[in-house]
């Protein structure tokens, strides 16, 4: 976009090019820009939006971006612990997760639990991100033991941990509600859930592509029951398999309803299918699933997400595990203004086939940012800043010096599945009474599958 000569955007320019467009795409772009929240059936249109309209759509979002959150481009410091891939779910976009049965299923035990929350607060992290799957038979307070093991070793460490599908299988193994189990969540040290196992939040495209997955109406309880009980969330979506356009856009919607509630939203996080190792793809389990979405899929979700949520979220993250450094960069011009954590030991998109690593080094996204032409930022996990960088600023932090000894240093996931120490045992089969790896002892034991 032109810019004055005091460097700000010329919204002159924007507005001049706005009244050349298609008047159904125009009109909800100037709704927009006048601060106006768009309905389902406009973001449609936008969804629509090819050539100067599909332009337009980028630069308004981009406009809603500055005015909301300025030119400060952020990521986090932090590591992924997927503490097991067995699970008894059979997700068909899943390809992380192991039957109990099969040779790859592992379980981390809380000492190496521990030990890598330790080593990331050695390399500089601020956040453990803590999910896994759903163990059989798994003791019901597994998630709440973990959380307190972690707190009580490193106090300020911020535990970001537990989908509300793992809220909501703890709640069912402890036969507690879903109240009741977050309150012994927060109580034991976690400080945000990852709003994750979303997916679409419409419940026929749920029942096709992951049939016996957390509903929406249990995903929405467990996730304004954590807000309502002060623990924040993420938001997400999951696009380009089966799902329309207009499903994307009611998904968006409910999120935004949601907050208007309760506030407790820290950003929303557009998430595409990676297809490559997918089940439903792979094996042709589900009709017509697309190969993953297309580039200008990916601007769109991020852009209209931005104009859809503007006035209510106002943190916009780009996936570099989905999406890739270039794209991710790209994205930052059309309303993102976030790209994640370093994240360290990626798995779950990994394991799908995902080829765009499992580290960001900070340095690596400071120098994105500002390629850019943004400036970067360390945050927190609640998105207080922890420092804001010059221009010529170029300290490396401890991540930046590990060089491409990666996996020798942290590990990865394929080595993990390979590592016959961490071995899941299902408790049936466990040769003695006491707990499993599993967390489950005989007296906890619950007749689930």
């Amino acid at each position: 976009m032109p810019e004055l000569t005091d460097g700000t955007p010329d919204i002159r320019s924007l507005e001049s090019l706005i009244g050349t467009l298609q008047p159904a795409v125009a009109g909800v772009l100037d709704r927009a820009l006048a601060g106006e929240d768009i309905t389902v059936d406009e973001a449609g249109a936008l969804f629509d939006a090819t050539g100067p309209e599909f332009n337009a759509l980028g630069m308004v979002a981009d406009e809603l971006r500055r005015r909301t959150v300025g030119d400060i481009v952020t990521y986090v410091v932090n590591r992924n612990i997927n503490f097991t891939n067995v699970c008894i779910k059979r997700c068909g976009f899943c390809a992380f997760s192991r039957d109990y049965r099969e040779e790859e299923g592992y379980f981390l035990p809380v000492s190496e639990i521990i030990r890598r929350a330790e080593e990331a607060r050695s390399y500089g992290a601020t956040e453990v991100c803590v999910q896994a799957g759903l163990p059989p038979q798994m003791e019901g307070d597994l998630y709440i033991q973990l959380c307190r093991a972690i707190s009580e070793d490193l106090p300020d460490m911020h535990i970001h941990g537990f989908s509300p599908e793992e809220v909501l299988y703890g709640s069912i193994r402890s036969q507690c509600t879903i109240r009741e189990y977050l309150e012994g969540l927060k109580d034991a040290g976690v400080g945000s859930l990852p709003g994750t196992s979303a997916e679409v939040l419409d419940q026929e495209l749920r029942d096709l592509i992951s049939p016996g997955r957390i509903s929406v109406q249990q995903w929405v309880e467990v996730i304004t029951t954590a807000h309502e009980l002060g623990i924040p969330t993420t938001s997400t979506v999951m696009f380009g398999h089966v799902e329309t356009n207009e499903q994307i856009a009611r998904h968006i919607a409910l999120l935004r309803d949601i907050q208007r509630d309760t506030g407790g939203f820290t950003e929303f996080v557009p998430l595409s299918f990676v297809n490559s190792e997918a089940p439903m793809f792979l094996k042709g389990l589900v009709e017509n699933v697309r190969s993953g979405p297309t580039g200008m899929d990916v601007i769109k979700v991020h852009a209209v997400a931005r104009i859809m949520l503007n006035n209510w979220i106002p943190n916009i993250q780009a996936s570099w595990v989905k999406e890739g450094s270039r794209m991710s960069q790209l994205l930052l011009t059309t309303g993102v203004n976030d790209l994640g954590g370093t994240l360290i030991n990626e798995s779950i998109s990994t394991a799908a086939g995902a080829q765009h690593g499992q580290l960001m080094r900070p340095s690596e996204f400071r120098q994105m940012i500002r390629q850019a032409g943004r400036v970067p930022a360390e945050r927190y996990t609640g998105y207080d800043l922890k420092r804001i960088f010059n221009e010529t600023d170029e300290e490396l932090d401890p991540l930046d010096l590990v060089g491409d000894n990666v996996e020798e240093i942290f590990g990865s996931y394929n080595r993990l599945v390979k590592m016959e120490g961490y071995r899941f045992e299902h408790p049936r089969r466990a040769s003695n009474a006491g707990v499993s790896n599993a967390g489950t002892s005989s007296a906890g034991a619950q007749a689930l599958p």
